[in-house]
């Protein structure tokens, strides 16, 4: 069965808040990851006032994981306090990740298609007919 998290957006205080709530709820990040760290392409260039914010966060809770990162190029021009979160899937397996894709991203808008990424998941983006931001992901390798 997949796992559902939530994944919050932050307008460059990211690292700010997600040290406030490791402060709260104590834990370790599992992951932390700036924008200087992606690898760039044609597609895809960091500007130099987005390297070091985060691009990915993660902080174990309980059986969940709170998700984050901070908003950068044309994405600043959409933030806003209310579409600063998406809820998170991780399937069991590929054929999963790209079902509950198809099916939610019906008479909605892709994101990011499902692809392979450089952090190793199979992963996309969407949103879906009601307005509400998904990431769907898939990982080999990752061990619930």
């Amino acid at each position: 069965m997949a796992t559902i998290n939530t994944y919050l957006n932050f307008n460059g205080n990211c690292e700010k808040a997600f040290n406030f709530y490791k402060a709260i709820f104590g834990g370790e990040f599992t992951y932390l990851g700036y924008f200087k760290d992606m690898p760039e392409s044609e597609d895809c260039k960091i500007d130099d006032e987005d390297k070091n914010k985060i691009m990915h966060v993660s902080l174990p809770i309980g059986h969940s994981i709170l998700m984050g990162s901070d908003t950068a190029g044309q994405q600043q021009d959409q933030f806003n306090q209310g579409n600063n979160f998406s809820i998170s899937i991780t399937a069991d397996s590929k054929l999963e990740a790209d079902t509950m894709f198809q099916k939610l991203s019906v008479d909605g808008h892709k994101i990011m298609p499902l692809e392979d990424t450089f952090w190793g998941d199979y992963f996309g983006m969407l949103v879906d007919k009601f307005g509400i931001q998904w990431m769907i992901s898939y990982n080999k390798n990752s061990i619930k």
